[in-house]
């Protein structure tokens, strides 16, 4: 494993802040890079499945209405408090009908071991369901809901995507709680060093639900804020383009991914692909400070 330090750089002030999921593209590219990802891996059929999943997912969404966003006034409040202008609490009755459609679609090429799993959630009420959501969001999972919960976690994220989607990116704001989601309040997954004629060489943090991004300063940790004992790490001999990126002050880490390395890279799939580094940086001293919600139960202590 590789440790290089990092120097800082300014967010350029033409940048945009935010970057909105685009619905035409999100699942259905990630479900390609996933796929490619799956070439040669050793977690190769884990990796087809969870690219199966997200072609689900984009199917669900295509398939989603517009949703009603909050009141103008409830939106303006939140911007008056410097809060997330969406409560994944408060969710629509139709995601548990886009998490039947999604568990539907992959069911048909799930292996074995995820068919039971399936069938309980197709099966399950109403109430089951919005508890699981519960604990994804807020609780702590129990050892028998966690292999369900990472489907309940793909429709909840069609669902928050739609609802980012659909909103202006000027609504947003940065909030008062550091590192949190401007949309809906949740941690992020990974970050991302994007290409592009405004936003080229910027860092942006990538949600673990709703897939908003929002622009963050390079070198300072996405957990803390500190920009003292900052570091990323690698694993030697890779390509770059995935690194954990660690704080010697709050021991947490989060990865990084950089377009400049590979333009096809995916927060979300990358992460997924590079468990391995998880491990090493784990057993470095350091915690994850975002989870990748396909994997829930997995960070667990």
């Amino acid at each position: 494993m590789h440790n290089q330090p990092i120097a800082f750089q300014a967010p350029a002030a033409e940048a945009a802040a935010f970057i909105l999921p685009n619905p035409g593209e999100l699942f259905s590219a990630r479900a390609d890079r996933l796929a490619v990802l799956a070439m040669n891996h050793s977690l190769g059929d884990w990796l087809l499945f969870l690219a199966g999943l997200s072609r689900a997912q984009d199917a669900a969404l295509q398939a989603l209405p517009s949703l009603a966003l909050p009141a103008a006034a409830t939106l303006e409040q939140a911007r008056q408090h410097a809060m997330p202008l969406i409560d994944p609490m408060q969710r629509p009755g139709l995601w548990r009908e886009t998490l039947r459609q999604i568990v539907r679609q992959v069911g048909a090429d799930a292996p074995p071991a995820a068919r039971e799993t399936l069938t309980s959630l197709l099966n399950a009420s109403d109430e089951v369901l919005d508890s699981l959501a519960d604990t994804l969001l807020t609780g702590t999972p129990s050892a028998d809901q966690n292999a369900r919960l990472p489907f309940v976690a793909a429709a909840l994220q069609v669902v928050y995507s739609k609802f980012a989607s659909q909103l202006d990116a000027a609504q947003l704001q940065a909030l008062d709680v550091h590192g949190v989601c401007p949309c809906c309040g949740s941690l992020p997954v990974a970050s991302v060093v994007r290409l592009g004629a405004t936003i080229n060489n910027l860092r942006y943090l990538h949600c673990a639900l709703c897939n908003t991004e929002w622009n963050v300063t390079r070198a300072t940790c996405t957990a803390c804020d500190t920009d003292k004992g900052v570091a990323l790490l690698e694993i030697e001999g890779s390509t770059g383009a995935v690194r954990a990126e660690t704080c010697d002050s709050c021991k947490n880490y989060l990865k990084i991914v950089y377009q400049e390395k590979d333009p096809h890279v995916d927060p979300v799939a990358d992460d997924l692909a590079t468990l391995a580094l998880d491990m090493l940086v784990d057993q470095a001293g350091y915690s994850r400070a975002g989870p990748n919600l396909l994997l829930i139960g997995a960070y667990s202590d």
